[in-house]
């Protein structure tokens, strides 16, 4: 297959850690040039990714013969963003969150199906190798029928958390957590929620509560300030649980430099040690962890570019997934229960 030919807007911690090195690695892609306005950021371009032309916005990047863009700025542009690429005859890839509500979200995703574009958001959370690990369980039937989901995003940097521009952790966390559990679970019918809000009047210390259709609960949490981080997921069913302790290490290894490209076959594999375990019968064992996978998003969605597969990612999952985050604001708001319509 011919590569498909990449921009990337955006070079800040999004850009420069979780796309141009996927992107790199990636035989099926080829990143052209990088789209940002700031000095600093142009500089890191020309030390980091040797040959790799910097432009002013989209159309430069359309210019140099970019087919597809991967936009990795603040939330609130996403969606002007991803709609000019659009009307310039470029597929989009478009971090989360994918839009700030459920309406912009459904416009965006009505603009590609009318262009005929691949669109897919950024969800590479689904590719993690502990909720890799926990998809594998359910779907052996190792826990029977699952009644609760729970999944955190608990760190503490509480100076750090997404800026204004980001829309604060329910959106910025919550964005992946709800991903997930829609996925796992399926369609929700009704969303309670609370957080708090910092001193910024960004929101923090959220908690969720999903009720899905199919009688299973979600209870997700995401916090920047949490000095005592719960399991990354606790997972119930009728006839056992899982305790998986540790979070996937793809961050980490992305921001230490190193690649699928450089790791080869070790990429995503998790270290000897990883705290994760299997309960049941009044007995636990421990858990083999699967493969953390964030390397096939790109080549998937290349060979959805050339017509040869499907995105990575459905768009409308990111309706989905802002119509659950638009009730849940809506709930932390009022105290109620949001009922979501069939």
């Amino acid at each position: 297959m011919e590569p498909v030919r990449f921009g990337l807007v955006g070079y800040g911690f999004g850009g420069r850690y979780f796309h141009a090195p996927l992107i790199a690695s990636a035989p099926e892609c080829a990143l052209v040039a990088v789209a940002t306005g700031a000095a600093q950021r142009r500089a890191q371009v020309e030390a980091e990714l040797p040959g790799t032309a910097t432009v002013a916005g989209l159309e430069e990047l359309a210019a140099a013969g970019a087919e597809a863009v991967a936009i990795s700025t603040p939330a609130d542009t996403h969606t002007a963003l991803a709609e000019r690429a659009l009307d310039l005859g470029l597929a989009v890839v478009c971090d989360k969150p994918f839009a700030l509500d459920a309406e912009a979200a459904r416009g965006t995703v009505e603009r590609a199906a009318e262009r005929g574009l691949a669109l897919s958001p950024y969800q590479n959370r689904r590719w993690d190798s502990e909720f890799a690990t926990v998809r594998r369980l359910v779907a052996e039937g190792a826990l029977g029928e699952v009644t609760r989901f729970e999944s955190r995003f608990e760190r503490f940097a509480p100076q750090a958390g997404p800026p204004a521009a980001g829309g604060g952790t329910l959106l910025d966390f919550g964005s992946h957590l709800v991903d997930q559990a829609l996925v796992l679970l399926g369609p929700v019918e009704a969303v309670y929620a609370e957080l708090r809000r910092r001193e910024s009047g960004l929101d923090d210390d959220v908690f969720v509560a999903l009720t899905h259709r199919g009688g299973a609960r979600s209870h997700l949490w995401g916090s920047w300030s949490q000095s005592a981080p719960g399991p990354r997921y606790r997972v119930t069913g009728t006839t056992g649980s899982c305790v998986l302790v540790d979070g996937d290490g793809q961050e980490e290894a992305l921001v230490a430099g190193r690649t699928p490209a450089s790791e080869g076959e070790g990429w995503g594999v998790e270290p000897d040690g990883f705290r994760a375990r299997l309960h049941r019968d009044g007995a636990d064992e421990p858990l083999r962890p699967e493969r953390g996978r964030w390397d096939s998003f790109y080549p998937a969605f290349a060979a959805a570019v050339r017509g040869t597969g499907d995105v990575p990612v459905d768009p409308r999952d990111a309706v989905a997934t802002a119509t659950v985050l638009d009730a849940a604001l809506a709930s932390a708001t009022t105290g109620q229960v949001v009922a979501l319509p069939a």
